[in-house]
């Protein structure tokens, strides 16, 4: 089969691999669409550790099944499937309490790192196991089907939070993850969801998904803003999806006393955290991490229309052109946002 393959650092090239075995357990998927992730990006230079090559990356994608393994039951070839980008072991203390995604023995699709290597789904074929695969309903494409993962990480993040009816939320970063939590917290029922970002750009993306405000901290008086839209009080619970300290002191400084902080970005190893300002207003500080099997909630609202992805994707490109795609999103170059890919 072809593939888009690392096969060095900085380095992307289409190739004939072997096709993936499937195993008795497991279903080989015709791939469809597959997302550049933000994490493929980083792993492109050998910065994160965790894209060593050689290495086929991906793992936010959609296909058919061609093949299924002896024991598999219920799914057949032509089903129409996405998958989790994460394969928990099913066995460890944290799987049998449903906690998947802080599984003892965890691996992620597209990943090589010093334990373990996982090709993953730039490719014409992969090989997923059972208990991670999806039907996709009908009304939901491919693409949009490519895109479950990082909705799942937002509806993750929301579960988390448990917003009630009426509450008013912040979400600092107005990147991917955090225009599908915004989004998620629309259908949740908050009254307001306030976008911040110091991205111009980014802010009209916001407005245009429902941000009943978009707000830029560094040209404005930022706490001032928050509370003209929540009574004087702060939000009820504020996310941070950008990961450096700059982003968690204006989420920390956004919510009110007793409210709770999300944090979901990942950026950077350590940050600085306003210690003193989160004991004396009693924050309930929540660490969110990837997602726990909300995939059947995730394509539900994007069935219902309740989360907008198609205005998220910025192209759509086949795979023999991935290395050009991934080169500009490296690179910056122009207000991308989601890049697929088609095998």
């Amino acid at each position: 089969m072809k593939a888009l393959v690392l096969t060095a650092y900085g380095k992307l090239e289409m190739q004939e691999v072997p096709e993936p075995d499937c195993g008795a357990a497991d279903v080989l998927v015709r791939v469809k669409a597959c997302g550049i992730c933000g994490s493929d990006v980083h792993g492109l230079d050998g910065s994160t550790g965790r894209r060593i090559p050689p290495l086929i990356m991906g793992h936010e994608a959609s296909g058919v099944i061609a093949e299924v393994g002896k024991e598999i039951e219920r799914w057949k070839p032509g089903d129409r499937v996405t998958f989790d980008s994460m394969i928990s072991c099913g066995a460890c203390w944290h799987c049998g309490r449903g906690e998947i995604n802080l599984c003892e023995n965890r691996r992620i699709l597209g990943v090589s790192c010093d334990e373990y290597r996982r090709h993953g789904a730039f490719a014409e074929y992969v090989a997923i196991p059972r208990r991670i695969l999806y039907r996709i309903p009908d009304g939901v494409d491919f693409s949009q089907a490519a895109m479950m993962e990082p909705l799942s990480v937002a509806v993750h993040a929301v579960r988390l939070a448990r917003p009630l009816v009426g509450e008013t939320a912040v979400v600092v970063g107005a990147g991917m993850i955090g225009l599908l939590i915004l989004q998620v917290l629309r259908a949740s029922g908050c009254a307001a969801v306030i976008s911040v970002d110091i991205d111009a750009a980014k802010l009209r993306r916001a407005r245009e998904l429902g941000a009943d405000a978009a707000l830029d901290p560094s040209a404005l008086d930022f706490r001032p803003e928050v509370e003209a839209c929540t009574a004087g009080r702060g939000a009820d619970i504020a996310f941070e999806a950008v990961g450096v300290s700059a982003a968690l002191q204006t989420a920390s400084a956004a919510v009110r006393k007793g409210g709770r902080l999300v944090l979901v970005g990942n950026v950077s190893p350590k940050v600085d955290l306003p210690l003193q300002s989160i004991v004396t207003r009693e924050i309930a500080l929540l660490g969110s991490c990837a997602s726990q099997g909300e995939y059947p909630e995730c394509l539900d609202l994007v069935a219902r229309g309740k989360v907008d992805l198609g205005s998220l994707i910025s192209a759509r490109a086949p795979l023999a052109e991935g290395a050009q795609w991934f080169e500009r999103l490296y690179k910056r170059e122009g207000d991308l946002l989601k890049v697929i890919l088609e095998p």
